[in-house]
């Protein structure tokens, strides 16, 4: 573990550099630890985890003392939730599933029953609010990402970039490869739990069909 004072009220806490189940344990831990008074938000990625703090209330020496202290101690993660979500793979709702396929040599089908039998975990959120990056994708599947980004990409689309899959939650820019679409709400700011899926959660895919997309969708 590396202690970095990223700014005048911030610490960065570095675990490794890779996307890893152990790495991601560990910032888990780390986060449930450092909910202490003074500390304004907590960052996580796939690797580390950013603490900004109120320096009125406490100070880089602090923070650093309790992260050695928890490191020292086997914290006990919290309970993940499996949520399984239904995507539409291919044709309007993922227009990039055939050139992913040729990509990595896979049919179409092929790239739908790799990318839904797998098992997905919520390493964080980022990049729009409610946007999971999950690890897990199957090594077959890892593409690069489009050469030229899109302008608008639809709410609920399923992409690939590189080693990564994740869900767009609202409509923005972006350049990963959609091969589906999925019809549920991943960030309702309005909502008690405003985002669908929080770090920790398992994700598994569901494949449906465009007419169920459409009832869901209603629903």
């Amino acid at each position: 573990m590396r202690l970095i004072r990223a700014s005048d009220h911030s610490v960065l806490i570095v675990f490794g550099d890779a996307i890893s189940p152990d790495l991601h344990r560990q910032v888990m831990r780390m986060q449930q630890a450092l909910r202490l008074p003074g500390v304004l938000n907590l960052h996580p990625a796939y690797a580390s985890l950013l603490v900004s703090f109120d320096p009125l209330k406490t100070s880089h020496e602090a923070i650093e003392a309790a992260a050695l202290e928890a490191e020292s101690h086997e914290a006990i993660a919290p309970e993940s939730l499996l949520v399984e979500i239904p995507v539409c793979y291919g044709g309007e709702f993922g227009p990039d599933l055939e050139e992913v396929a040729k990509l990595v040599g896979l049919t179409a089908d092929g790239v739908i029953a790799a990318h839904s039998e797998a098992e997905y975990k919520v390493y964080f959120l980022g990049f729009a609010p409610g946007f999971p990056y999950l690890g897990g994708l199957p090594p077959a599947l890892a593409v690069p990402r489009l050469p030229q980004p899109r302008l608008r990409v639809p709410a609920g689309s399923v992409a690939l970039g590189g080693g990564q899959t994740g869900v767009y939650p609202m409509s923005t820019p972006g350049g990963w490869r959609l091969i589906g679409r999925t019809p549920l709400c991943l960030f309702d700011p309005g909502a008690a739990r405003p985002t669908l899926l929080e770090i920790g959660d398992r994700v598994k895919f569901r494949r449906i069909a465009a007419h169920d997309y459409e009832r869901l969708s209603r629903g």
